[in-house]
């Protein structure tokens, strides 16, 4: 799942989808055996075609059917699969070693460190990215629990739980020695499409106010890094500003809104997710 590959690798998870839509004959009735939503597959399919370079299911009187593409594809899907389990089983893959994956916000993830001891994470594997990205992950299914901000309290798919939830006051901070020159556009640390960008842009232009992008990363730690430089200002939650920064309480900045930190599990993530999340729970939903 990581960036990185993202472009030559295709999940395990879409491999199934396929092979699930092949064997039952629907998407529909695939997405009830794999524990997914209509939606979820969909844009997994899209996502192989988009790799492949055309369609590989079409409809027909009894559903879906593959094309001749879509054989080729199910052929080395099921290639891959068999690949997949035999690993598993050099370790005795039983499903009880199945690592839970658990989709974390970058903004919390030092803080997650902190509260979770190394025994705890011995067997979770964890994806850091944007709250964009880790929604898309447990729609799509690659991610069982999720911990994101969000300006909405309700789940993003039918599929989903939201276990628990809370208001993250986020503010405006800036380094300690930065400056703005009257009427100057207040220079931003973002990234278009991710909540923070949204946060800030809403309040600015709620009060008529002139921004500029002053730096653009997805990688939330460089922005801190431009933030500790005095580049611009940026906006976290209150209760994870880092000592090398400070609020900005200057007048001329609009509140932001409060968002929403959402714990949220997929239906299908069972009794291991059912333990992480009572931990996650208690140790950083009430910090």
């Amino acid at each position: 799942m990581h960036r990185r590959y993202q472009s030559s690798s295709i999940p395990t998870e879409i491999m199934r989808s396929v092979v699930g839509i092949s064997e039952t004959g629907s998407i529909t009735k695939a997405a009830k055996i794999l524990g997914l939503s209509q939606p979820a597959i969909s844009s997994q399919i899209k996502r192989i075609e988009h790799a492949v370079g055309g369609s590989i299911f079409q409809k027909s009187a009894n559903g879906s059917a593959a094309t001749e593409l879509g054989k080729l594809v199910l052929i080395q899907a099921k290639k891959i699969l068999e690949a997949n389990d035999q690993l598993l089983m050099l370790r005795g893959g039983a499903p009880d070693d199945t690592p839970i994956r658990l989709g974390l916000s970058n903004i919390y993830s030092r803080r997650m460190m902190e509260v979770l001891s190394k025994a705890e994470m011995t067997n979770v594997s964890i994806y850091a990215d944007s709250s964009a990205e880790i929604v898309k992950g447990l729609i799509d299914g690659f991610v069982d629990i999720g911990i994101y901000l969000s300006q909405s309290d309700t789940p993003p798919d039918p599929t989903l739980e939201i276990v628990d939830q809370r208001e993250d006051e986020v503010v405006w901070v800036r380094a300690k020695d930065f400056t703005l020159s009257p009427g100057a556009p207040i220079p931003l640390l973002t990234w278009p499409g991710q909540i923070m960008h949204d946060l800030m842009v809403q309040a600015l232009e709620r009060k008529g106010m002139i921004y500029r992008i002053a730096f653009s990363s997805p990688d939330f730690h460089a922005r801190i890094e431009a933030a500790k430089a005095g580049i611009g200002l940026t906006v976290l939650p209150k209760r994870l500003v880092p000592s090398s920064l400070m609020i900005a309480n200057e007048y001329y900045l609009p509140t932001p809104a409060v968002p929403q930190m959402l714990l949220c599990a997929r239906n299908d993530s069972g009794m291991k997710s059912n333990q992480l999340l009572d931990v996650l729970r208690s140790r950083f939903m009430n910090i």
